[in-house]
Order: structure tokens, then C-alpha cells, then sequence
């Protein structure tokens, strides 16, 4: 199972991007909360919208979980 990460700084439309460990674009995130190992994006997302309401997966690591 893969871990993911949230990124603590919104996007400039209010969402805390989800990212999988492996990412491309994870390195760029400056701070970042821990969501532990997730079976898939939909389970890290529901995890990272326990700390942010407006919470999404990212649209290169996490593309099915990527809504806005």
C-alpha cells in the first residue's frame, strides 16, 4: 500500500491536494501532513477531509481522486 501525504497549503481554488509518496510534485509541497498508508486515493482523500473540507487528489499521482 502506498502512502500519501496532504499538502497543508491550498490551491488557490481552497483544495489540499492528496499526493502518493512518489510523486512528481510532492517535493514542491514545502508542508505537508502525513495520511498514513492508504489502499487507495479515495481512502487518503476521506483521511485528509478529517483536517481539510476542501480536500482532493492530485491530477498526476492521484488522477481518479482529482475533482477539481
Amino acid at each position: 500500500m502506498p502512502k500519501y501525504y496532504v499538502n497543508n497549503t491550498a490551491q488557490p481554488n481552497g483544495d489540499h491536494e492528496v499526493h502518493k509518496e512518489g510523486c512528481n510534485w510532492l517535493p514542491f509541497v514545502l508542508s505537508k501532513k502525513d495520511l498514513g498508508y492508504h489502499s487507495s486515493c479515495h481512502s487518503a482523500v476521506l483521511k485528509a477531509k478529517e483536517y481539510y473540507a476542501k480536500a482532493d487528489g492530485c491530477k498526476h499521482c492521484s488522477e481518479e481522486c482529482h475533482k477539481s
